[in-house]
């Protein structure tokens, strides 16, 4: 039903020299990946509000690392879908192609992306608190435990000795800045914006349809429902990522 969007998609796309996608949590939920928000993703009466802050993790760092870790182990489950793989092969058949993501479960890097901008880290490594600045990479940690076992298990230290913290941006913390000047960078140079699967509420991720349109980019918006942005983009893929993103890939 939305074959003559996807006609104009498709011209503007072959025509670009820059083309972005931004992804949001609905691409992953097709992985059936929770967006632990609402009742659903409570975890021990503990909401991600309770948890994923600065003052959660001073107060208990153990629950928020049990949090975590219970988080990773149902994440470890997925398998990136048709629509990952698709914004991974973009990267060489796209010209200028970047990809930004509010997402932190690492699909993206598991489907082969590499040119990716992570605007809230990523739940497969830690950072210490001490300041060192070392980020390591817990992605094999608790592989081959039972599921049941991942909660409970010591607390992780940096080689420093300092105690590590998910490299997750929390409630109340401020992206990097770094991260922000390239996505809007991204943005204010494309051609095309794909907006994938986002809420369009969390920003300054929600800024970046408005910047791309401003400089006359099509932004392009490929979610399941309505969002703040729709009536603001230039048009409109309504359906899941996975079966929206092979159809526009078919068509280039």
């Amino acid at each position: 039903m939305w074959q003559n969007a996807l006609t104009l998609v498709v011209d503007r796309v072959r025509a670009a020299r820059s083309v972005v996608a931004a992804t949001g949590a609905g691409i992953s939920a097709e992985s059936g990946v929770p967006t632990f928000r609402g009742a659903g993703g409570l975890w021990r009466n503990f909401s991600a509000s309770d948890l994923a802050t600065p003052d959660a993790f001073a107060r208990d760092p153990r629950l928020v690392w049990d949090w975590y870790r219970w988080r990773r182990e149902r994440i470890r489950r997925a398998q990136p879908n048709a629509g990952h793989l698709v914004l991974a092969r973009f990267e060489t058949t796209l010209p200028g192609f970047q990809l930004v993501t509010q997402n932190v479960d690492g699909l993206h890097q598991r489907a082969g992306s590499r040119r990716l901008i992570e605007l809230h880290g990523n739940i497969w490594r830690a950072r210490c608190t001490a300041g060192c600045g070392l980020v390591t990479d817990v992605s094999r940690e608790g592989a081959d435990a039972p599921l049941e076992d991942a909660a409970g298990a010591e607390l992780p230290t940096c080689e420093c000795g300092g105690l590590q913290r998910p490299d997750i941006v929390w409630f109340g913390e401020s992206l990097d800045p770094g991260d922000i000047d390239r996505a809007i960078a991204a943005a204010r140079g494309c051609d095309v914006l794909l907006v994938i699967g986002t809420s369009a509420l969390v920003y300054p991720a929600a800024a970046l349809p408005l910047v791309a349109r401003r400089a006359g980019a099509l932004v392009v918006e490929i979610n399941v429902e309505d969002t703040p942005i729709t009536p603001q983009v230039g048009a409109v893929l309504r359906g899941p990522a996975a079966e929206v993103l092979p159809a526009l890939e078919a068509r280039l």
